[in-house]
């Protein structure tokens, strides 16, 4: 047998055999998990409900490529050897400079290549003051606190990258005092320090970082609270969400500061975790919290929940207001990062659109269609969305028995909550200093 066809040989059973132990282990020990945030594929059925499932052979292959024996001890080698030449292998990590990591999604934020445009800012702070508005109506406080990125805030390490003149935060900040929007500044709290509350090897703030936003936050509420003054001198392993991403099957030796005090709340049930979807607590401060938050609240809802009598901390990225009148809540807080500012004009909150003494307008003659909403919002109440010109500003509703203000979205999309019995007639909408009216086409379901 000639030399090269014995190489290719030995290379296709070297191959088989790794594949038999990988199989093979996978049947000893189990299949492998997942790694950090990862979406593996589920393991398929032969059949559903009666149907033969005539794509489980490929479902099944896609199963075993996720699960297969040694597969994040593996995936950690690759990624080690990657990580040597500078270049990070995986997607959503960049390789900072001295150990540094961040999360690649904010690279757009970081280097304002991709900047909502002014008017999409202006109608997402104009969507938080209608929600602003809906809580001060009701005698309720609200408060906005966007989270700044971790290279916002801490830049030095990013490789390479050129920094952009102007982000979204700031400009997003600079409008909501036209808009009456109380939030909290913690772009400037955090600069202010001079210290790193932010973990090198994850996304997140420390604990350290959250006791200085509970602060702020309750600061912004006329509220008093010392968190960050405490005893943070113990230091415990943290598992960083982006080092985890790249090594998912290696030690984390990263350490962050534990916070000694004593936070005295309970939590309803016994399977809630930091990231739970929906997490109720009582505790010994004042007052009851509606909190709609993301994975910044994690290390933030134990301090808040000391803070108030009672509060619910939820994930769900359509904020709810009506719930807060349901739960007795007397303050509402919406604690979003940085990079997902978008979603304040991508998820329409539910709460009635507010009645407004509008009419008149300068007819355009071309009708605008809607479409009903099949989700389900705010009690008595029936939803309806539509597009106008992308430079359109303010929209409105007008129907029998008032104009109703909407929702504004990106691309000139809107979207409102009506009263049922309610049918929208006109839309009035701004387009620069005209104020224009048109007819309503037709309506879908």
């Amino acid at each position: 047998m000639k030399k090269g066809k014995r190489s290719a040989v030995c290379f296709a059973v070297c191959c088989l055999l790794l594949c038999a132990v990988l199989s093979l282990g996978m049947l000893a020990f189990g299949p492998a998990g997942a790694g950090a945030n990862e979406r593996l594929a589920q393991k398929p059925k032969l059949s559903n409900k009666g149907k033969t499932n005539w794509s489980y052979l490929s479902q099944l292959a896609d199963w075993i490529g996720d699960h297969f024996w040694l597969r994040q001890e593996l995936i950690t080698a690759r990624n080690g050897l990657a990580a040597l030449s500078g270049s990070s292998p995986v997607e959503d990590v960049i390789l900072g400079r001295e150990g540094w990591l961040y999360y690649a999604p904010t690279l757009e934020d970081y280097t304002g290549s991709a900047p909502l445009s002014d008017g999409d800012l202006a109608s997402a702070a104009a969507n938080l003051g209608l929600m602003a508005e809906y809580c001060r109506d009701r005698g309720l406080d609200f408060l906005f606190v966007p989270v700044p990125n971790k290279n916002s805030l801490y830049p030095e390490q990013m490789p390479g990258y050129t920094a952009g003149e102007e982000r979204d935060l700031p400009r997003l900040l600079a409008l909501l005092p036209e808009e009456n929007v109380p939030f909290a500044d913690l772009y400037a709290l955090f600069s202010a320090q001079g210290e790193t509350l932010y973990y090198a090897h994850d996304s997140h703030w420390t604990v350290k970082g959250a006791a200085l936003a509970a602060d702020g936050i309750n600061a912004a509420l006329g509220r008093d609270s010392r968190y960050f003054a405490g005893d943070f001198s113990e230091a415990l392993r943290h598992d960083g969400d982006l080092y985890e991403m790249l090594y998912p099957a290696a030690r984390d030796p990263e350490t962050g500061p534990a916070y000694g005090g004593t936070l005295r709340y309970d939590r309803e049930g016994t399977d809630t975790r930091p990231d739970s979807i929906t997490i109720n607590t009582t505790g010994e401060g004042t007052g009851s919290l509606l909190a709609y938050r993301d994975s910044f609240g994690n290390d933030l809802y134990p301090f808040l929940a000391d803070s108030f009598a009672s509060a619910r901390f939820s994930r769900s990225t359509v904020y709810d207001l009506t719930a807060a009148e349901k739960l007795g809540a007397d303050t509402v807080l919406v604690e979003l990062v940085e990079r997902n500012l978008s979603y304040l004009l991508t998820y329409v909150p539910k709460m009635p659109a507010p009645l407004r003494a509008l009419s008149g307008g300068e007819e355009t003659g071309v009708p605008v269609d809607l479409a009903r909403s099949g989700d389900s919002g705010p009690e008595g109440c029936i939803g309806y969305t539509g597009t106008l010109d992308p430079a359109a500003g303010r929209a409105w509703l007008q129907c029998a028995g008032g104009c109703y203000e909407a929702f504004r979205q990106t691309e000139g999309g809107f979207a409102a909550w009506l009263p049922e019995g309610e049918t929208p007639e006109r839309v009035l909408y701004r387009l620069g200093d005209r104020l224009l009216s048109a007819p309503v086409g037709t309506i879908t379901d």
